[in-house]
């Protein structure tokens, strides 16, 4: 498995918080939590009637969004341009010194040389649009599916957009404003901003909990630099996970690793916790960290740290942590919806895994080039990755650990997201 050392990979948190913030805010064991995204409300599932499910990729050089089958064959349906306005942003830009001065920063320093036009993007619930944050435009905008034209634009404060969570509803979407430290939250129909919230240093994943009465943001820090030792660790900022309540937007409570890591004797691991998932029933937390091969086991109810499993390196991958791009080694985690099974992105290391929850067993290594991100199919059968480095999603079944599909997508996938189209779309009627 051939290493390279430009990659790059986004600091992603795949899955629902949904018990721990239940637990955490309320204190009550009685929660739920899903390996999936939380299922939607009554009144979403009745606005998917004529709809049909899709897994939307988004290709975070290209500027497009692949929508492909989300079980099977994973075949491609169509492609969204999601910069249809591309010409008008650039202009805006480039006569403007301080934002020109970010856009080519993003470009030379998380793009690797290219910009960066989709981190993260959902589907409105009549799957009439694409709502997608746009990192080098510092933007959310929404995408009309039928002619791709753009619907509303939402500037977001600073220079850099980021992640975003969809809430249960669908009426609502929460989006990163990476370097303003602040979470925005709008009406996913308007575009319009229902309220905002400070988070600790780069905002990064989203995420709506406890049937949306709760907003989690996870602060990662800083992850471009070149200060990666562990005695440096120190120099990487502020990194928390910020809760909120979803309609207030008044902080509620904020959680620090550090403690538990510590007292778990591994004082050696960073706290800025990446992709996460939870037990269905709400008791055990697994998530990743930056530099680490490997994922961590946390108990709700004791608030312990109880397991820690270490997952192979590839030999070909430098020990150099400047090399690992946004500070990920591993980054990527999904769980089978019936608990069972972990499925793993060793992203540095280039592969994927599925690892049995019980024994901590990892099953067959799959090979993957750099992969990026780590879901579940639509019919819960397979974990499904985007393989960055090869531009390509791929499917790992939860039972065999073995690949099962892969399909062709644009130029660097990242996030991929499960949604809804009309039964009979496959492209917008205009470029």
């Amino acid at each position: 498995m051939p290493v390279r050392a430009a990659w790059r990979t986004r600091r992603v948190l795949s899955v629902s918080l949904a018990t721990a913030v239940a637990l955490a805010v309320t204190g009550s064991a009685a929660v739920t939590a899903a390996a999936r995204p939380a299922p939607a409300s009554a009144d979403a599932r009745a606005g998917t009637a004529g709809l049909r499910e899709v897994m939307f990729v988004g290709n975070n050089w290209d500027g497009t969004a692949d929508v492909i089958k989300s079980s099977g064959d994973l075949a491609g349906i169509g492609r969204i341009n999601v910069i249809p306005d591309k010409g008008q942003r650039l202009a805006e830009i480039y006569v403007n010194p301080i934002k020109l001065a970010f856009f080519l920063g993003i470009r030379q320093g998380p793009g690797e040389g290219h910009d960066q036009f989709v981190d993260d993007m959902y589907s409105t619930p009549d799957g009439s649009a694409l709502v997608v944050s746009r990192p080098s435009f510092a933007d959310v905008v929404s995408i009309d599916l039928a002619t791709g034209r753009v619907n509303w634009r939402f500037p977001v404060s600073g220079f850099r957009s980021d992640h975003m969570a969809v809430s249960p509803d669908g009426k609502r979407v929460a989006v990163s404003a990476s370097t303003s430290n602040t979470v925005h939250v709008l009406d996913i129909e308007t575009g319009k901003q229902l309220g905002s919230f400070a988070t600790g240093d780069k905002p990064h994943e989203n995420v709506f909990t406890d049937g949306g009465r709760y907003i989690w943001n996870m602060s990662i820090g800083e992850v471009n630099t070149a200060l990666d030792d562990p005695s440096m660790d120190w120099t990487k900022g502020d990194r928390r996970i910020t809760v909120v309540n979803a309609d207030t937007f008044k902080q509620v409570k904020v959680i620090d690793m550090r403690e538990r890591l510590d007292a778990f004797g591994r004082k050696d691991l960073s706290d800025a916790v990446r992709p996460v998932a939870f037990t269905s029933d709400g008791s055990k937390l697994y998530f990743q960290v930056s530099f680490f091969n490997g994922f961590l086991e946390y108990d709700v109810a004791t608030d312990k740290i109880t397991r820690a499993k270490t997952l192979p390196k590839n030999p070909a991958t430098s020990e150099d942590r400047t090399t690992w791009v946004n500070d990920s080694r591993h980054h990527g985690l999904s769980m089978s919806p019936d608990g069972n099974k972990l499925c793993v992105a060793g992203t540095m290391d280039d592969y994927a895994t599925v690892v049995d929850r019980a024994s901590f067993q990892e099953g067959p290594l799959v090979p993957a080039s750099k992969p990026y991100w780590a879901t579940v199919s639509g019919d819960g059968t397979s974990c499904i990755v985007s393989e960055s480095g090869a531009d390509q999603v791929t499917a790992i079944d939860f039972t065999t650990g073995k690949k099962v599909a892969s399909v062709s997508v644009g130029d660097h996938p990242q996030r991929v997201r499960i949604g809804h189209v009309a039964a009979d779309w496959n492209g917008p009627s205009t470029p």
